[in-house]
């Protein structure tokens, strides 16, 4: 049966047998053991699918990691440590020295740092446009050893909604696949897949978690893209002499790409995501709908309250009509869009560190989107390491506060933030 995603939430991924778990089981183990080394180098080889060493593959992550696949409409998925490694696995699994991506100059800060500063010691180079450029915007920013675009959803922390269609559309013209972010709207939202986007990632350490008990990310594989279209991508389409020249496309069709990821990138470098906290993403996955349902109703109402307010220069929130972005985020995500609000206190930095500070019930933490009402200072915080241009081109201003509306009472909320903002 094809169920509808409230139902995948809590039963994809795992199906217990006569006499097993209802529960998907934690494996807290980092070896299998086997009858015979012939099927032990059998594994190895990938001629048989199995389990020998957590570092590639553990049944709980694997239990989650389908039951994301389901959500989002994919072939299969990798759980990783954090969401940082699934950005970094999402570009590397493709990329190597001398390649060149394009991406979203409006992105989570700790991504932009990790493409712009990091990933280019290795060798990997980028070129960031603005979210919402235009076509030809996009088309100039190719090279002829460009290897993907990547953009997320809904920006962290601008809240940009992404033309999600337009970006695939170029994407593909240039025989690339498209990376897209999708963690803010997660999959009860928003699925990229059905409007042209190839790859999707997610740091499961914000809404998919959702208690902000763990860290993680995920990479989840369309299997739509045609890695043999061109001859941009050997490492998929030619013999791999790590793993006796297999050739991932030939070996693994539409799932070539995440199996490689797995066995190769993973193999070697080591993100792997703990079962422990497989296990409690799983568990906040099954509420998932529920609580992605009244994060968007509580950051409508505190949003409409915000906008009301004379001491805010200015709220940024897809969800609400007049908003910039509010067509499109009609388009990609008519059912909601996120918990995440943007909002400009009128003043500095110090009139919204003051109204911060001013805060009860929503904490100052560094993360967002997860049941409690939290807040952050963006441009001395996460992308407090980026120049004023580029604070500028990601759309963080001087006095912007990313507030992430929680599940709790909204009046509680709105109470809070009206007591706090007669202070500033």
């Amino acid at each position: 049966m094809d169920f509808k995603i409230e139902t995948k939430c809590v039963q994809s991924g795992y199906t217990p047998k006569n006499g097993e778990p209802r529960v998907i089981p934690i494996v807290q183990s980092t070896t299998y053991k086997y009858e015979s080394s012939d099927q032990m180098g059998r594994l190895f080889d990938l001629e048989e699918s199995g389990y020998f060493y957590t570092r590639l593959q553990n049944p709980t992550n694997d239990y989650v990691a389908a039951k994301i696949a389901e959500l989002e409409g994919g072939v299969g998925a990798m759980l990783t440590s954090s969401g940082q490694a699934a950005s970094f696995y999402s570009v590397f699994n493709i990329c190597s020295a001398g390649d060149h991506v394009v991406a979203a100059s409006a992105i989570y800060g700790g991504t932009f740092n990790l493409f712009n500063v990091t990933m280019r010691k290795l060798g990997i180079d980028f070129t960031f446009v603005k979210p919402d450029a235009s076509e030809e915007e996009l088309n100039a920013a190719f090279q002829e050893n460009t290897k993907a675009v990547f953009a997320e959803t809904i920006s962290n922390p601008s809240l940009v909604v992404l033309d999600i269609e337009k970006y695939a559309r170029v994407a593909h013209a240039h025989g690339v696949p498209l990376i897209v972010d999708n963690t803010f709207p997660t999959p009860i939202n928003c699925r990229p897949f059905e409007f042209g986007a190839d790859i999707v990632t997610h740091s499961t350490t914000k809404y998919m978690d959702g208690h902000a008990t763990s860290v993680g990310g995920v990479i989840v594989d369309s299997g739509n893209f045609d890695w043999t279209q061109n001859d941009k991508f050997p490492g998929l389409t030619t013999p791999d002499d790590s793993y006796h020249g297999i050739v991932y496309t030939e070996r693994f069709g539409k799932a070539a790409y995440i199996t490689k990821c797995t066995s190769q990138l993973m193999r070697d470098l080591g993100s792997i995501q703990s079962p422990h906290n497989a296990f409690l993403l799983n568990v906040g996955l099954e509420t998932l709908h529920l609580r992605m349902e009244r994060h968007c109703s509580n950051a409508l109402a505190v949003a409409k309250f915000l906008k009301s307010s004379d001491k805010i220069e200015q709220v940024d929130y897809p969800g609400l009509e007049g908003d910039k972005y509010y067509d499109l985020a009609q388009k990609y995500m008519p059912n909601g869009t996120c918990g995440v609000i943007s909002l400009r206190i009128k003043g500095g930095r110090a009139d919204a560190v003051r109204f911060m500070d001013s805060l009860k019930l929503a904490a100052i933490v560094t993360h967002v989107a997860d049941c409690r009402t939290c807040c952050l200072h963006p441009a001395s915080a996460t992308h407090r390491q980026l120049s004023a241009q580029e604070l500028e081109d990601c759309g963080v201003y001087e006095n912007l506060v990313r507030l992430s509306v929680g599940i709790e009472n909204v009046d509680d909320i709105i109470a809070d933030l009206a007591q706090a903002l007669e202070n500033v």
